[in-house]
């Protein structure tokens, strides 16, 4: 039986080693990530540190080293004879470099009140400042301290970490109004003059500046005077702050225009035109130099450098008087009877008279076929003239005649050469064009108009050929034109800049008085001319009285400009009219009459007959021409500066070194005096 049992017994199935494999499949798997783990671990350091080597190394020099920008000095602005007009001061601002603060920047600037006036002007520039500086530059919070403020700030100055006060230069005008319409203005850069940089791409060149040219020459060279900046680089640890510096570039300073402009001269023109509204212009005729250029009433452009208040820009924006208009060259005028020596050109040079000719010059003239008469301004009339009389005694109806007689078309082209209607070419920026009346022009100036009222009527003649209806021009223009004929023709280009000096690179470029073109006229119209307005200063000129004792020859025409129309048959009575109602007073004069060397031209706003404006003339040119050699120096008026702190920087600036009071010099940072140089707020 056991046999049996044996026998039937079968010895079971070996069980697989799956535990075994499964720890060898976990072991591979785990290597394969392993592997795939190491090599993406080298293929990343291979892209950190072979691929972007470069690259990562730029990146961490850039966070670890950063260029401060160092605005430059603004180029200054002198006369003639290098009397200053335009100059930079030192002054003690109060700064901010928000990344050495410690504690919140609110508070620190809290607690600084208790030592400086701060304004909410003061506030509102820091926080714009602030929103464009990064944080470790040094942003103004106070500008120009008085000596007691920063005495009172420089004592505690241990106590408020990233604060510091340091020297900048600011801008000033010494003769205030006396030049404010042609030298301009700078204020602080806004936002539609950042959006004009970057059109122009020039945002580099004002990193770190803080204001830019606004008007006058500060805005038409604005290039040259601004300069371009220089920067330190700088090592920042972790925090940003500043470590040590590794390099300082200087900036290039601007550079400075000396004008071709006697300020002595500039200002006589004032003295002479007084508190009347009204201008001078005045060049000379072989160089297009400007010699005079008075706008009254004026402002003060040191109010416009860092912001006017609003109270004093609303009292000047509606003074009635409009003393913020440049009247020399945006004043647009009808020329009245300063336009017949031009007029006369156009007869003659059109063949229309000749120099004998004589015409009928009665009292009232009509257009054939109508009633409507047009009056001389002297009731009885002058008989009869040939053109010199009818320009010495300014005959209306000498000329009404035969302005219709040539017609628009005709006499347009020969005026248009002495430039009127044209700009100057000045350097200025936003001179106006004014308005040589052609039927073209008319056509497009009254475009919206019925068709009969946008042709050119013939009758209109009339009133332009003695310098009124659509005529308006600007002194400047008028001075121009005048320099043109005195010149025989000889076209220059006023200027007021005569040099521009580049004091960094030793180099003075000369504006070279070089004649844009000649008048295509014959010498003895311009003689005839010429001698035609010479007998206006003689007896029975309309300026005789202004011509005796003259030690030169001096030719000249007065002009009465209408500046409302008087109807038919009344009687002009300026004391029944309000002031600025009443007529212009105008008078061109150029001297010697051999070879001029001045033309002046004289507008007195509703000032009456251009008689009036005549002796103006005449003493301008007797200065200039007579009395400027023997004249006593110009002296500028006293500095305005922020108190006697900023009055003795200057002083030891123009010895060559920045003065530093003790209190401020035991406070203030080594690098300060360098900073004179490169301040934010003389722009």
């Amino acid at each position: 039986m056991k046999k049996n049992k044996l026998q039937f017994r079968t010895r079971a199935p070996k069980a697989p080693a799956r535990p075994q494999q499964d720890h060898f499949l976990r072991v591979a798997v785990a290597f394969a990530l392993v592997l795939v783990c190491f090599g993406i671990l080298t293929a990343r350091f291979v892209w950190l540190q072979v691929i972007k080597h470069e690259d990562y190394v730029v990146q961490a020099t850039q966070n670890r080293i950063s260029l401060i920008p160092t605005p430059p000095n603004r180029g200054e602005i002198v006369d003639a004879n290098g009397v200053v007009l335009a100059h930079n001061y030192p002054a003690y601002s109060l700064e901010i470099i928000p990344s050495k603060v410690s504690g919140k920047l609110d508070d620190t600037i809290e607690a600084l009140k208790a030592y400086v006036d701060i304004s909410e002007g003061d506030m509102r520039r820091f926080q714009r400042f602030r929103a464009e500086f990064r944080s470790y530059e040094k942003i103004p919070l106070k500008l120009k301290l008085s000596m007691d403020e920063a005495s009172r700030v420089a004592a505690q100055l241990y106590r408020f970490p990233g604060v510091e006060i340091n020297a900048r230069t600011f801008r000033e005008y010494p003769y205030g109004p006396l030049t404010a319409h042609f030298l301009g203005y700078i204020g602080r850069i806004s936002d539609s003059d950042m959006k004009k940089l970057e059109e122009q791409e020039l945002t580099g060149l004002y990193r770190g500046s803080t204001h830019i040219g606004k008007m006058g020459l500060e805005d038409h060279y604005e290039r040259q005077l601004h300069g371009a900046p220089g920067y330190q680089e700088v090592e920042k640890d972790a925090q940003g702050r500043i470590v040590r510096t590794l390099k300082n570039v200087p900036p290039t300073n601007g550079q400075t225009l000396k004008l071709a402009m006697d300020i002595r001269v500039q200002q006589e023109a004032d003295r002479l035109l007084g508190n009347r509204r009204g201008a001078i212009a005045a060049i000379n005729p072989q160089t297009g130099g400007v010699i005079a250029f008075v706008s009254k009433p004026s402002y003060d452009p040191n109010l416009f450098i860092d912001g006017i208040d609003s109270d004093t820009w609303k009292a000047l924006n509606e003074d009635w008087q409009r003393p913020l208009i440049n009247r020399v060259t945006q004043g647009l005028y009808p020329p009245g009877s300063t336009f017949k020596p031009f007029m006369g050109m156009a007869l003659l040079e059109s063949k229309h008279i000749g120099q004998d000719t004589i015409v009928p010059a009665p009292g009232a003239w009509s257009i054939p076929g109508s009633s409507h008469l047009f009056r001389d301004s002297v009731r009885s009339g002058h008989g009869s003239a040939n053109l010199s009389k009818a320009i010495q005694v300014s005959s209306d109806t000498f000329f009404y005649r035969l302005g219709y007689e040539m017609g628009v078309d005709k006499t347009a082209p020969y005026l248009a050469e002495f430039g009127l209607g044209q700009k100057t070419g000045i350097d200025l920026n936003n001179e106006y064009q004014g308005v040589l009346p052609t039927r073209e022009w008319k056509e497009k100036r009254f475009a919206k108009l019925p068709e009969d009222r946008r042709r050119w009527n013939p009758a209109e003649m009339v009133s332009v050929s003695i310098g009124q209806g659509y005529n308006t021009y600007t002194p400047m223009q008028m001075a121009h034109a005048t320099a043109i004929l005195a010149n025989n023709g000889v076209v220059y280009r006023p200027h007021l800049v005569s040099q521009i000096l580049d004091h960094s690179n030793k180099q003075v470029m000369l504006i070279e008085p070089q004649p844009e073109r000649t008048l295509p006229y014959s010498q003895s119209n311009f003689n005839y001319i010429k001698h035609s307005m010479v007998r206006v200063l003689q007896p029975g000129g309309t300026a005789w009285r202004v011509g005796g004792g003259l030690k030169y020859s001096m030719g000249g025409k007065t002009g009465t400009a209408q500046v409302v129309q008087i109807k038919q048959g009344a009687t002009y009575n300026a004391a029944a009219l309000a002031e600025q109602h009443r007529d212009h007073a105008w008078f061109i004069a150029f001297a010697p009459v051999e070879k001029p060397q001045i033309a002046i031209a004289v507008i007195l706003e509703n000032g009456g007959w251009g008689a009036n404006a005549a002796p103006i003339a005449r003493q301008l040119a007797d200065f200039y021409l007579l009395r400027l050699d023997e004249a006593p120096p110009a002296v500028a008026p006293q500095r305005s500066g922020a108190g006697e702190a900023n009055n003795n920087l200057m002083d030891a600036a123009h010895g060559g070194q920045t003065a530093i009071p003790p209190l401020l010099r035991a406070f203030r940072p080594q690098e300060a005096a360098a900073t004179a140089a490169s301040g934010a707020a003389h722009e």
